[in-house]
């Protein structure tokens, strides 16, 4: 088909795209291409060639080989939810972007094996949805759900608010169907929970950020659906108390805590600033506040006790009742409906949104050992004040992930702050305590300066290698994830 076609020009290079996708699917006109040439923050742009929209994995396989003929850049783009700018061109390379959204098959469920089969463009909340209609779920949880797609997913090894139970999308991930850079094709969708013949491709391309290949379908695993959930605002002593609270839940529930969330004063308050709405789930001041939800699929924690409660709420209810007898929990605010619940995850879900709505704001990615997040939020906050900034901070705290978002103290000028001094202070903290300066949003560009300054240099090095050996003309994503060397 390439080989087909004489390749000398823009004009000439559409034309080919257009044999291997269809006319329907090829984008040019300035008004089409313009959605996919940002993401969500709208900081990151640049031109492309053109959008190519494949069907199939055969499709994109087609498209690599067709621009590594012609020295074409190859961006793959999924939900555009990206917020580090790693799924958009980049300046000074002719580029293609390939949007994954009309792969977007659920191909298989086995519901014996607990197993699914997506392709990339499957929406997370779509895959979702697949699941529970077979009272099954696939528990990968965050706001973006009803946008972002599995491709993207993998692509930064998402994690969420689940991942305290569950794990990362790589522990949910059995195996993956995907174009490398040659545009050859890997065929591992057996579902196999034990393979053990060698290298591991799939770990090396979920977290990748599409710059070794492309993922264009995977096996996941599924979980029966919960059959009790018991969720609740609390507002605790404080972060060390509140690790304490965590181990207790999860010691009486036998592990089901599916979510741990730390949701600090500061932050509930913007939300309901900017969404009046939302009303708070207690009164009063909460300078820790967490929001905690335990789940069961066991029939017996979901029966009806003589009161009409249930036996899960019951006994969480009680286990609260003695963490504040002990001075660990200090209010709680029990989701006695469905409603309650959804209420309390909007509350949660909607921080993004509202930073964003409040002003400007700096967004930091963070992950630390749980035992040192106390005297993390402590120090930096205390030194954030002190520059002139109010910490917007929520965090997956039962995995150890902060969203340290710093935005302008009351009567302070964002523009007149002293941003890179805040976060020098923060990396300088957080190499200290042994932390990660990127735990679920990926690198990107945005974070490419900090890569080159923080990551260890034989890490870095054998990073390069990986990428030199797999993608030698840097045909794939080029400048993301990886800092030039």
């Amino acid at each position: 088909m390439i080989e087909a076609i004489q390749i000398t020009d823009p004009d000439s290079i559409v034309s080919a795209l257009k044999a291997v996708v269809g006319e329907d699917h090829v984008l040019t006109r300035p008004e089409d291409v313009e959605g996919y040439l940002t993401d969500w923050t709208g900081q990151y742009r640049a031109p492309a060639l053109a959008v190519a929209r494949p069907a199939s994995t055969a499709e994109v396989a087609e498209l690599i080989k067709l621009c590594n003929a012609c020295n074409i850049a190859v961006v793959p783009q999924g939900g555009r939810t990206g917020l580090c700018g790693g799924g958009v061109p980049v300046a000074g390379r002719e580029t293609l972007v390939v949007s994954l959204t009309r792969m977007n098959a659920v191909r298989s469920l086995d519901v014996d094996g607990r197993t699914v089969i997506a392709e990339a463009g499957v929406v997370l909340e779509t895959l979702h949805d697949a699941a529970l209609k077979h009272d099954l779920v696939f528990p990968l949880m965050f706001g973006a759900k009803g946008s972002c797609t599995i491709g993207g997913n993998l692509s930064t090894n998402a994690g969420g608010s689940n991942v305290v139970r569950y794990g990362n999308t790589r522990e949910l991930c059995l195996g993956i169907e995907a174009v490398l850079p040659d545009g050859s094709v890997i065929n591992a969708l057996t579902g196999l929970r034990k393979d053990n013949t060698g290298y591991d491709l799939k770990d090396l391309l979920i977290g990748a950020e599409g710059t070794l290949g492309i993922i264009t379908a995977a096996v996941f695993k599924l979980f029966p659906a919960p059959k009790a959930r018991s969720t609740a605002f609390l507002s605790v002593a404080g972060l060390d108390s509140a690790l304490k609270v965590l181990n207790r839940l999860q010691d009486h529930t036998g592990g089901g805590v599916e979510a741990f969330e730390y949701m600090p004063q500061p932050a509930v308050d913007v939300i309901c600033k900017v969404f009046p709405a939302i009303r708070r789930p207690l009164e009063g001041k909460v300078a820790t506040g967490i929001l905690v939800e335990v789940a069961s699929s066991r029939p017996h924690d979901a029966a009806e006790m003589q009161d009409g409660t249930i036996r899960l709420a019951t006994e969480v209810t009680e286990l609260l009742g003695e963490l504040m007898e002990e001075g660990l929990v200090l209010d709680a605010m029990v989701a006695q409906s469905e409603q309650q619940r959804a209420d309390l995850w909007k509350m949660r879900e909607a921080i993004l949104e509202a930073i964003t709505e409040n002003g400007p704001a700096h967004h930091l990615d963070l992950s630390l050992p749980l035992a040192r997040i106390a005297r993390f939020v402590g120090e930096m906050d205390a030194e954030m004040d002190r520059l002139g900034f109010q910490p917007l901070t929520v965090g997956h705290l039962g995995d150890g992930n902060l969203h340290y978002a710093l935005s302008a103290a009351k009567g302070r000028d964002w523009d007149a702050l002293p941003l890179e001094t805040a976060k020098e202070k923060v990396f300088a903290l957080l190499t200290e305590l042994g932390g990660s300066f990127s735990a679920e949003h990926g690198i990107g560009q945005s974070k490419l300066a900090v890569m080159t300054k923080l990551k260890e240099p034989a890490q870095l090095d054998v990073m390069r290698s990986i990428k030199r050996a797999l993608d030698p003309g840097n045909i794939i994503n080029p400048g993301k994830l990886l800092p030039p060397g």
